[in-house]
């Protein structure tokens, strides 16, 4: 797997890209938000650790440019910033994990295998719900006939929705499965990507099959 680090800090970088490349992953350093996106970083990794506070371009900048192109490698923010709304802020631009300065060497690790797993091209099971057959190890949905690639959060929450087809998903719900934290607080991060997802999966139909339950969250509903 080829894992890049976009990090300003020379002496972390050599730390994180040894520590990985130790596990057995190919890995390269990219210094700047410039040079990240003059290089497609972002585009040609397997993997990105992306730190927000970057010369020249932004991390947030970078993230919500690639996702707004379709690009959707894996990306864990690094950063200093851990307050919950700048973790939700994070999430709501792409990010699918995130980990906040100071960490444990040896936890960004175990959360870059993690997203491996789950971003893994291998055999997986196939989940099927009315019209919507979900890949789960390959990260795509078919939905009458036509397929759509997803980022590895936008398949995780559509894995729920599925799981749970017809009941009510609080926001709540989606967060721990997505994201592993619990947040009860005002947020738009989840309707960031419940809309991503609904513009991948209602396309080119007339109604959404995924419902907004006023106060509580979200219900697929494929009858």
């Amino acid at each position: 797997m080829h894992v890049a680090i976009v990090e300003d800090d020379p002496l972390l970088a050599r730390s994180i890209s040894q520590a990985v490349e130790e596990r057995g992953h190919h890995c390269t350093w990219v210094s700047d938000g410039a040079q990240a996106a003059r290089d497609m970083t972002l585009a040609s990794a397997d993997l990105v650790v992306l730190d927000l506070m970057l010369p020249k371009v932004g991390g947030m900048e970078l993230l919500r440019a690639a996702r707004a192109a379709g690009i959707r490698t894996p990306v864990i923010v690094l950063t200093a910033f851990g307050t919950v709304p700048e973790r939700l802020a994070g999430f709501a631009a792409g990010a699918d994990d995130y980990v906040v300065k100071p960490f444990a060497l040896d936890e960004l690790l175990a959360r870059i295998e993690a997203l491996r797993r789950r971003s893994s091209d291998g055999p997986a099971a196939e989940i099927a719900v009315g019209p919507i057959v979900l890949h789960v190890g390959r990260r795509q949905a078919t939905i009458d006939g036509r397929t759509t690639d997803l980022t590895p959060t936008e398949a995780s929450i559509l894995e729920l929705l599925m799981r749970h087809s017809g009941q009510v998903v609080t926001r709540s719900m989606l967060c721990t499965h997505a994201w592993g934290f619990t947040w009860d607080g005002p947020t738009n991060v989840v309707e960031v990507h419940i809309n991503r997802l609904r513009g991948k999966i209602d396309k080119g139909r007339n109604d959404s099959l995924i419902n907004t339950i006023r106060g509580r969250g979200y219900a697929l509903v494929t009858d």
